[in-house]
């Protein structure tokens, strides 16, 4: 038994990890106040960002920062339509997906079925020997290795430093922010970039680790998870690192169901993390999903006179 549930659960921490990314970044630019709906087209940008220049480059982590920084691009687009224009930030973000998935199936359609050199299965010396736990969490790529850190590393930004106060108090009331000497827009901008970032991130993950080849469509409605799983998680990175991986539990196992020729539809197999998105939208509206929501989020700051 325990033959069977270790691969599962070793492809539970992988499937995740890209949804983890994405989470995060939601996070950081739901928590400055900013909605951003267009998390799927920039991870998909992402994706590609970082097939392309790894083609091109022949290095992996330079694919990897070119899909942060094509995120942070279309992270930018969003803060100058929502924090400059302001225009509505339901509507800029749905363009936003739109846009970046229909310029993803446009430019990666000479890839697609290409290969590129990207992220293999590392050991960590002494802790992958440890019984279970080496298995799961220890014989993993090194993107999922920097992902274990990544939830830390924001709950102490967001928590410990004058930076992370100072963007939860632009989502949570500008104006109060304004009167300490604060710079609400501007510290919207870096939540809605700086949050694009991390969302390119999850979708390199996607392209260099996860399959290490190009085709069409490859998020597959992973940045609405990540939308959803902020809600999930109440804006609370630790919260995220359960739900992401709760995700990628069900991708894995409706994956290795259909490996293993169960006698169900595949289309009922494929419905599976989506129907746990709507689910689990409904549990969190159920017990006050609003809880934890920065007061400022989606409402723009209006321009001083």
């Amino acid at each position: 038994m325990l033959e069977l549930a270790l691969p599962i659960l070793a492809a539970t921490v992988q499937s995740g990890t890209p949804i983890l990314y994405a989470t995060l970044g939601e996070m950081l630019t739901e928590r400055s106040g900013v909605l951003n709906l267009g998390v799927e087209g920039m991870m998909i940008i992402g994706a590609l960002a970082a097939f392309v220049v790894t083609g091109a480059t022949g290095s992996p982590w330079l694919g990897f920062l070119a899909a942060g920084a094509a995120g942070a691009l279309l992270g930018a687009l969003h803060a100058l339509a929502c924090l400059v224009f302001q225009g509505n930030q339901v509507v800029s973000g749905l363009a936003l997906t739109i846009f970046g998935v229909g310029l993803a199936d446009f430019l990666g359609t000479p890839f697609i079925g290409t290969t590129v050199p990207g992220f293999d299965k590392l050991s960590v010396p002494l802790l992958s020997a440890l019984p279970v736990f080496g298995d799961i969490f220890f014989r993993q790529d090194a993107l999922v290795y920097v992902s274990y850190v990544m939830p830390l590393v924001f709950w102490l930004t967001m928590r410990r430093t004058s930076l992370g106060l100072a963007v939860d108090a632009a989502g949570e009331h500008p104006a109060a922010a304004s009167a300490a000497g604060l710079d609400p827009v501007a510290l919207r901008w870096f939540g809605v970039v700086g949050g694009g970032f991390l969302v390119g991130l999850g979708g390199a993950y996607l392209s260099l680790a996860y399959t290490h080849l190009w085709t069409s469509g490859m998020t597959a409605g992973r940045g609405w998870i990540a939308v959803a799983l902020v809600i999930f998680a109440f804006w609370r990175p630790g919260r995220a690192v359960f739900g992401a991986y709760l995700f990628g539990g069900i991708m894995a196992f409706q994956l290795r169901l259909q490996a293993m020729g169960a006698d169900l539809p595949s289309s009922l197999l494929l419905m599976l993390p989506y129907g746990l998105t709507v689910f689990v939208l409904a549990a969190s509206s159920a017990r006050g999903g609003g809880v934890g929501a920065p007061r400022g989020l989606g409402v723009n700051i209006e321009p001083q006179e």
